[in-house]
């Protein structure tokens, strides 16, 4: 029963050439939605956070994060280029494994897009608010821009903007797609230009000690970055909208991991090694490092900072901090600013990857027919964008930051390692399907990229991993309770290619077990 109701690739590419999108998108465009999609809150807001569980030592856990994301991003590449439709790993998994496991995968996925936005909204708030106080020599209380485990009450700001983006994806996905493309040289200039200030003046003595927390520390900060690169699926979501997609899909993937890559290794050594800052993790009074996003952090940073200290896992907005110590106080701002401006645009990316999932699910009857609802004016799935943004409102309202991208990353990585088992699964049950993208030694590769995400997750806080496992079990009651009966595959209705004639109309095929 668990690898029952497969739904073959030939119906989900039938299906998508019925109901499909138009094709505009090419290698470059991909790379910068990318771009766009990767870079946000995990280099801008989400170092200090790496900075408290493993101070300098989380240079390693960059590179950690990144070896098992670029793993995973070889195997999407060659699902992405052979499936070129919505849906991402929910999709391929639909056609490897099953429709119980696509679920799951595509119930993660609803976990990692919504949550991320919210984790996203709340960086934006921490920098623009920083932004604010540094202009115009106010202190804007806490009680409204930080949620209760930060110390505060709600997080205004981070409503405010999950609502603005729900507003811009409603009224459409062109103007977004417009918008994203400036942010995108927005985000780019202000991390280059903060690499140019701050590499030059690193002080070697600020790495010591290396690694204060030990290997364990690294680990776990290596779960929490690994946030900093999630959003390069949100590109294969976009595959039904790209030209030549067997060839610009790869491209787009591995393009923009390596080049973000590269960013974040130069921007977290420029901070690490500022003179003046410390990047070592702040301890409470027993000595023991206090959890990132808590109440008890809250506090000692508070205390610390009367006292004179300037610690970089204190800051909310720790690039424009950094500068700002540094001597360069006005690019400081003006980076809060290009932060302030370029979030936005990873909040939508996350939006956009988020309702699209729902829509694949709902256009396969595992959701409501509603979800797939298209607005007569604007052409777009606005019920569910309008229901994701309210959750995203909320999530950001009262979440901190580092532990709104924990739980994130706990769905990504299942929906990763779902990936990395689809690709070894079909080369063995299709082995002669055309590839216009192989993944290189597969049968090393993917097995390395299921034991990172694993290694990964366990790294994890048990919070967050207690958390995924009551949203799966939720999500199994939902599908034996609402999606199993109603599904397209299970009642037969489903689109289906003969090769021997391509042109034919699809067909009913039989209803699965």
């Amino acid at each position: 029963m668990i690898f029952g109701r497969v739904k073959s690739l030939d119906a989900i590419l039938a299906t998508a050439e019925k109901k499909s999108l138009h094709r505009s998108l090419g290698a470059f465009q991909l790379t910068m939605l990318g771009i766009g999609a990767v870079i946000g809150t995990g280099i801008f807001v989400l170092t200090a956070e790496a900075a408290q569980k493993a101070g300098p030592g989380m240079m390693i856990s960059f590179i950690i994060a990144g070896v098992v994301c670029a793993f995973a991003a070889l195997c999407y590449a060659e699902m992405a280029a052979m499936v070129p439709v919505s849906g991402s790993a929910y999709t391929y998994s639909y056609a490897v494994m099953g429709e119980l496991i696509a679920w799951m995968v595509g119930w993660a996925l609803i976990l990692e897009y919504a949550v991320a936005a919210g984790a996203v909204s709340v960086g934006w708030s921490g920098y623009v608010v920083g932004l604010l106080e540094n202009l115009l020599s106010i202190d804007i209380p806490d009680t409204l821009v930080a949620g209760p485990f930060d110390g505060g009450a709600i997080n205004l700001p981070a409503m405010f903007i999950a609502g603005l983006v729900t507003w811009l994806l409603v009224i459409g996905t062109k103007e977004s797609a417009t918008v994203n493309a400036i942010l995108v040289a927005i985000k780019v200039t202000a991390l280059t230009v903060f690499i140019v200030l701050a590499v030059p003046v690193m002080n070697s003595e600020q790495f010591s000690p290396f690694a204060p927390t030990g290997f364990i520390g690294i680990s776990m900060a290596a779960a929490s970055i690994f946030f900093a690169y999630v959003g390069f699926d949100a590109v294969s979501t976009a595959a039904e909208e790209t030209k030549n997609p067997q060839r610009n899909m790869p491209i787009g993937l591995i393009g923009s991991l390596a080049i973000c890559t590269i960013f974040y290794l130069l921007v977290a050594a420029g901070v690490i090694g500022a003179p003046g800052l410390s990047s070592q993790p702040v301890t409470g009074a027993a000595g023991a490092v206090l959890d990132p996003g808590s109440r008890e952090l809250a506090a000692q940073c508070a205390t610390r900072a009367a006292e004179g200290f300037k610690d970089v896992v204190c800051s909310k907005e720790a690039l424009a901090f950094t500068l700002r110590e540094i001597g360069w106080p006005q690019i400081g701002n003006l980076l809060g600013l290009a932060a302030g401006l370029a979030l936005p645009s990873v909040i939508l990316m996350m939006m956009f990857g988020q309702t699209r999932i729902f829509f694949v699910m709902s256009r396969d009857g595992l959701l409501p027919a509603a979800f797939s609802k298209i607005h007569p004016k604007f052409n777009t799935p606005h019920v569910i964008t309008i229901i994701t943004g309210i959750a995203v409102a909320l999530f950001a309202a009262f979440f901190p930051v580092g532990q709104l991208a924990n739980i994130s990353n706990s769905g990504t990585l299942f929906a990763f390692a779902a990936v990395s088992i689809a690709v070894m699964v079909i080369r063995r049950t299709e082995p002669n399907r055309h590839r216009p993208f192989r993944t290189p030694l597969v049968w090393i590769t993917a097995p390395i990229a299921i034991l990172g995400c694993v290694y990964l997750f366990v790294s994890l806080d048990h919070k967050s991993i207690i958390l995924f496992l009551i949203w799966a079990a939720v999500g199994l009651l939902v599908y034996f309770g609402y999606s199993r009966s109603r599904s397209h595959v299970g009642l037969g209705h489903v689109d289906e290619v003969h090769e021997e004639d391509p042109d034919a109309p699809p067909q009913p095929v039989p209803p699965v077990a």
